[in-house]
């Protein structure tokens, strides 16, 4: 499993950017999503924090709960992808204009 985590988090960023070239809808679509994602993941964070501050619980135990809720993964991972994706694009931006 870590072996298709590291493959897929090289591979995914690279074919957002050549999908981007190719087709420049894909851009506008990955921006949208890296937004919406980010306020999913937001809301997901915000929401454990309130309920453990609520429930007066121990923060550095039961904040790991959170890891356990599918959407919150999906999101995050996106835009860690997203991120790896925007780098390289602005990188190779960099390297083209000098």
């Amino acid at each position: 499993m870590t072996l298709i985590i590291v493959i897929l988090s090289i591979l995914l960023p690279i074919s957002m950017l050549v999908s981007a070239w190719l087709f420049t809808f894909c851009r506008t679509i990955y921006h949208v999503l890296a937004v919406g994602c980010a306020y999913v993941f937001g809301i997901i964070s915000v929401l454990a924090i309130y309920e453990i501050l609520r429930d007066e619980t121990v923060f550095m135990t039961n904040i790991h709960g959170i890891f356990q809720n599918g959407l919150f993964l999906l999101s995050g991972g996106y835009l860690g992808c997203y991120g790896i994706y925007t780098l390289l694009r602005w990188t190779l931006k960099e390297l083209r204009s000098e």
